[in-house]
Formats: C-alpha cells, structure tokens, sequence
C-alpha cells in the first residue's frame, strides 16, 4: 500500500458567523427580534438606538423614496484609525441578496415608553386581575359550616380541582384522603356535595355528565325542559352531538316538543366551569408589512415599529487606536465588529422580508383585488426563483410574519397553497377551492346540509375536479362539522 500526495480542486460552501447571524435574524418573528436586539444592546457598548441627537454616527437612514443609506460605517479619517485585524475586514455587503426597491415607504417610528411602562400597559391589556379558581373556591369554604374534619376534607378536595373546575383520578384522591384523614368514604362523598354546591355551578365533577347535571338541577324546577335535559345528560350524552330532535325524540320516546326546549338549555350550559377564572392573555399579532393600493398600484412597505434606528456610539468608536494592542481595545474592536455585523444582517433581514412581500404581492394581486376565491396557486420555489435567492431564504423571510391588507391580516404562509387541475386545463388553488366551499356551505339549507359528495359536484360543475376526500379534507381544515351535525330543525 502507497502512500501519495495529490491536489484536488473543489468549492465548498463555508458558514460563516455574519451568514449565521443574518440567517438567524431572518427566521426570527418580530417579538422575537426585538429581544434578540434587546440583548444585543445590553451586551455591546458601541450599538445604541439612534433618537435623533448628532453625537452618535446613524446606523441606516432611509430616504422617501426608499434608497438606503451605507450602514455602520465611520467616516474616512476614523477608518484609518481603526483596525480590526488582518483577514477581518467587514462586509458593507450581506451575502442575502436584497434591494430596498421603489416600494417602501418609511414612516417616523412613534416614541417609546420606558420597558416597566410598556410592561404595565400590557398586563392591563391582556391579563385578567380576577381571583383565580382555587382561591375562589378556598374563600367558600372558610365561611362554609365545615366541622373541623370536614374542612381537611374540603381542603383535599380543592386543591385536587384542575384549572377546568373537574377533579380527575377519583378514586385515587379517596384513597389518599383516607390515608391521610383516617376518614370514611361516606364522610368524603358528603363533604364532595358541599363542594359541588359552591360558586361557580358544575365545580368540583368527576367527570362531564356530572358537571352537566349539577348546572341543570342548580335552575328551577319550573324551568322548561330541565328535567328532559337531565335525563338526556345521564342517559344519551354521546348522542347529544348529532343535535337532531327527532334521534333524541325517538330514542326516548319522547315528543320533539319536549327535546327542543332540553338542548336549549344544555346548549347553555358550562362544560368547563373553571375556565372563566383562568388567567387570559390575549393573543395580538401586528403586522410586519402593510400593504396599501395607491394611484393604482399595491405597494408594500415594513412596519416602523419593528425596526428600532441603531447606530455605533462615536464616542466609544474615537477610542479605538490602531497600535494599541491592550485588553480594552481589544474589547472595543470586537464590539465594533460585532455591531456592524449586527446591523448589516439587521438591514439584510430587512431588505429580503420586503422583497419576498412585495413579490407575493405581484402575484398575489388578483386575492388583493377579488378575494380569497382568486387565489393563485403559489409555492415558495417561485418566488426562489424570481427573487433568484434560495428556497430556504424565502422559507425563513415567511415564518411567523404577518401582512396587513386592505382585506385582513394574513400570515406571509397563507399565500403560498398548492394547485389542483381544473377540467379546462388550467390550476386552481387548495386555498381558493376552501374559499368556494366555505361559500356554498354557507349559502345552504340547514335542513337539508350539503355533503361532501355534493360540494364536489357542485364544484365540478364550476371547473374543478375534486375528490370527496379532498373535499372532507378542505371542510375539515376550515373548522366545518359534517352535513350530519350542521343539520338543524326546519
């Protein structure tokens, strides 16, 4: 066996920190981008927001007319004072091929609060300052005429309540509570009935009909119907989800008459009696891109508010000399690559995004102009290839970004759908075919609903040709229940 040395000539692909870096920044949501730019400034002493005030050097500018500016780079005479080292020279240039356009427009983003105010306005927004479940329910019971014993139970009980008011595991809680108590299984049972008549109605069940059956014996006996209902509860609970009077009439042998006034009223019922305590948190989405038709064309534009003006403190960056090899000017010139490095994939994020947006918007012009209905077929290897960028990169631009249109926020994803045949020999898209179904469905007949099979011929005979699964499937994926269970009484 030889041994030999050979050259061999190859290209390869090398990731470099600034390429990471600028993917990373591209896949991140605009929450999540403003903490990573958080962070950033915390930890580098050279970035800094840029309010205004002529002592920092400006990051990026942008004109009206959407022409930016060169990002983070000192003038001439402070270049020549600063080195970073040999063989790391900073790129003005991002290898994320991006170009503002002619199309956006740059707002003046409005002042921010400080972070404890921004903090404040959202948990009175969002969050519900009501008593939770189990100290509701622990308030009951200390002005309860519990004995002694009776309250070591009662404690048991509520603390082994979920947050959906239910108690699951019974039989495994009556052990331990005879465990632990030494009490009797008929102690327990009876303390579980104070429980269960407590605030709110259906608290403390074991399972669902009980939960039912407690909201329904709590209203008056006068109430119409409540007595049907209980029996419907205990005995016919799986039926209940067809909604059909006539099934349940004929199952119980009882007159229509009366089943309809009993699914009224379990219609209202509570099947979660502890959700309303639960901490809310509204779930807001703001748009990354705004989308707006003027003098006849859709242009497209990034939101201000999600990209915060950066710039390198001057101050710190006069410091740096280039002879002086110490430990802080070491720190200092890595700060400095760093930051620029920051802000070239900061404006790189933001160049791809809005080229991406504007090119789903060009093709997406007939969905802007008529509606869902029009949708076009699209996916993301065609606007790869428009853009003359990766699939990846325009797979990373689209996660978790949102546009606001004239007709409604949409995630940047929802544009992208597949493409069904028509019988002319033309495309339609999965997303457009839903739009279709969801409007037939609409216009039915609740007595007599339409079923897959007859959405699919009601589409064949609009041009497209799709199967009952298909369609099972599109229903399905709008939240829509079968013809079964939308039928309703004439």
């Amino acid at each position: 066996m030889k041994s030999s040395l050979g050259l061999k000539l190859g290209q390869s692909l090398t990731m470099t920190p600034a390429l990471q870096q600028a993917i990373r920044l591209l896949q991140l949501s605009s929450l999540d981008l403003q903490q990573e730019i958080e962070q950033v400034l915390d930890a580098n002493i050279l970035l800094e927001r840029d309010d205004g005030s002529p002592d920092s050097e400006p990051a990026a500018e942008t004109s009206e007319s959407g022409e930016s500016s060169e990002t983070a780079t000192s003038t001439p005479e402070e270049q020549a004072d600063v080195s970073i080292g040999e063989g790391d020279d900073i790129p003005t240039e991002m290898p994320v091929d991006a170009d503002w356009g002619d199309v956006y427009d740059d707002a003046p983003s409005q002042p921010r609060s400080s972070d404890d105010d921004e903090l404040r306005d959202f948990l009175e927004a969002n969050m519900r300052r009501s008593m939770g479940l189990h100290e509701h329910l622990i308030e009951q019971a200390r002005i309860a005429p519990f004995t002694e014993a009776q309250a070591e139970i009662a404690e048991f009980l509520i603390d082994a309540i979920d947050e959906d008011g239910y108690i699951p595991r019974w039989d495994e809680l009556v052990t331990e509570i005879q465990r632990s108590l030494s009490v009797s299984v008929e102690d327990i049972e009876e303390v579980l009935e104070l429980v269960q008549d407590f605030d709110p109605t259906g608290v403390a069940a074991r399972d669902l009909t009980e939960c039912l059956r407690l909201q329904l014996e709590a209203m008056p006996a006068r109430t119409p119907g409540v007595y049907t209902a209980i029996e419907l509860v205990d005995k016919h609970l799986p039926l209940l989800t067809r909604r059909d009077p006539e099934v349940l009439a004929k199952v119980t042998r009882r007159p229509v008459e009366e089943i309809e006034p009993a699914l009224t009223l379990i219609k209202a019922l509570q099947p979660h009696p502890g959700r309303p305590f639960q901490a809310h948190e509204s779930n807001y989405v703001t748009p990354d891109v705004f989308v707006v038709k003027r003098k006849g064309r859709w242009t497209v534009s990034l939101n201000p508010e999600h990209m915060p003006r950066l710039r390198i403190n001057r101050h710190y960056q006069g410091l740096i000399r280039r002879a002086d090899s110490s430990r802080d000017q070491q720190m200092l010139k890595q700060h400095l690559q760093e930051a620029r490095y920051f802000l070239n994939s900061l404006e790189a994020r933001n160049e791809t995004l809005l080229r991406v947006a504007q090119s789903i918007v060009e093709e997406q012009r007939a969905f802007l102009e008529y509606g869902p209905e029009a949708m076009r077929p699209l996916v993301l290897r065609d606007i790869a290839e428009q853009l003359g960028i990766h699939e990846s990169t325009v797979s990373r631009a689209t996660a978790n970004k949102f546009m606001l249109t004239p007709r409604g926020l949409f995630e940047l994803k929802y544009f992208f759908s597949s493409h069904v045949q028509t019988t002319g020999g033309g495309v339609c898209s999965a997303t457009a075919i839903q739009a279709m179904i969801k409007r037939m469905i609409s216009a039915e007949n609740p007595a007599r609903p339409l079923s897959d099979a007859t959405l699919s011929d009601l589409l064949l005979k609009e041009g497209i040709q799709v199967a009952r699964r298909t369609v099972a499937k599109y229903r399905e994926g709008l939240g829509i229940p079968p013809s079964h269970e939308r039928k309703s009484p004439v």
